[in-house]
């Protein structure tokens, strides 16, 4: 197997573009973590196309998936916690090969956790637990209890990585388990909601009460990012040009629900800019003055 595996990988260590090769090799064949596959190689590149590259391959009855992916790719996958199976392949993978220290210090990088990337995280997991608390809200006074189940149940996930990273720590595939430690009283909503016996019904309504009151306590961290993007420049801002500012991109598509709880909890101001038409003004944006 070693010999078939270096045949995959050894034409492209000679590659500039590779800057680490690792592998990953599944416990059984029931792990999920290498998607059922025997072993995984994860092939970091810096060239610009495709960002991310599958291939799967078969030897002696193994089975062998390779994933070239582009940098940026990676840290989108780690900022938004939508490809978890990626940390623990970075962090756990036997390094083959690694250009310049590449993975050594992309390794000690995560373990450090710089502050202004923690603070980025933080804002995508906010803005994600906004939608997924507004539409559950929603859902459950319309009556559609199911479906609002399952946006707490999604709200509950996202605060529970918002607090490990608050915490200095990456979140892992088994987040869980992070924040029973970290801060039991989230891990002690999570299991409320699964694992009560009272009807749902019932159960969500005491978790969506418990809930806007840890969206109240996590709002100026939360919001921290945001903010101070908006502090940076003297105008108000308008949403296409807060939309479009690279610094939110990772969380543009929760942007305007983010910008209107803000709003009412008073850490953001609205400013009327008038428009040709009659009575008809521009909604701009600053930062409240309650919170300077």
């Amino acid at each position: 197997m070693d010999d078939f595996l270096r045949q995959l990988y050894q034409d492209r260590t000679s590659d500039l573009h590779t800057l680490g090769v690792m592998m990953i090799e599944g416990k059984d064949s029931n792990d999920a973590i290498t998607d059922y596959f025997d072993v995984v190689l994860l092939v970091i590149v810096s060239e610009n196309k495709p960002m991310w590259e599958t291939k799967h391959y078969t030897y002696n009855g193994d089975k062998v998936a390779m994933h070239l992916v582009h940098t940026e790719q990676l840290n989108s996958w780690l900022i938004n916690s939508s490809n978890r199976r990626v940390f623990d392949w970075v962090m756990n993978g036997k390094v083959l090969f690694d250009r310049n220290e590449f993975v050594k210090e992309f390794r000690e990088q995560m373990f450090d956790f710089p502050l202004e990337e923690r603070k980025l995280r933080i804002g995508v997991e906010f803005a994600k637990l906004i939608r997924r608390f507004t539409d559950g809200k929603a859902f459950f006074n319309s009556g559609h209890e199911l479906d609002a189940y399952n946006q707490i149940l999604h709200a509950l996930h996202h605060l529970a990585r918002l607090s490990v990273i608050e915490h200095g720590f990456y979140p892992e595939v088994t987040v869980w388990q992070q924040v029973k430690q970290i801060e039991p009283e989230i891990h002690k909503l999570y299991s409320e909601l699964v694992t009560g016996q009272e009807p749902i019904g019932k159960k969500l309504e005491l978790l969506l009460i418990a809930n806007e009151f840890e969206l109240t306590s996590k709002t100026r961290l939360g919001s921290a990012h945001l903010l101070d993007l908006m502090a940076s420049k003297e105008e108000p801002w308008s949403i296409e040009e807060l939309k479009t500012s690279m610094e939110v991109s990772e969380y543009s598509l929760d942007l305007t629900i983010l910008l209107e709880f803000l709003v009412r909890k008073g850490y953001v101001d609205v400013v009327r800019v008038k428009t040709k038409g009659n009575a008809i003004y521009h909604r701009y944006y600053e930062v409240g003055k309650t919170f300077l």
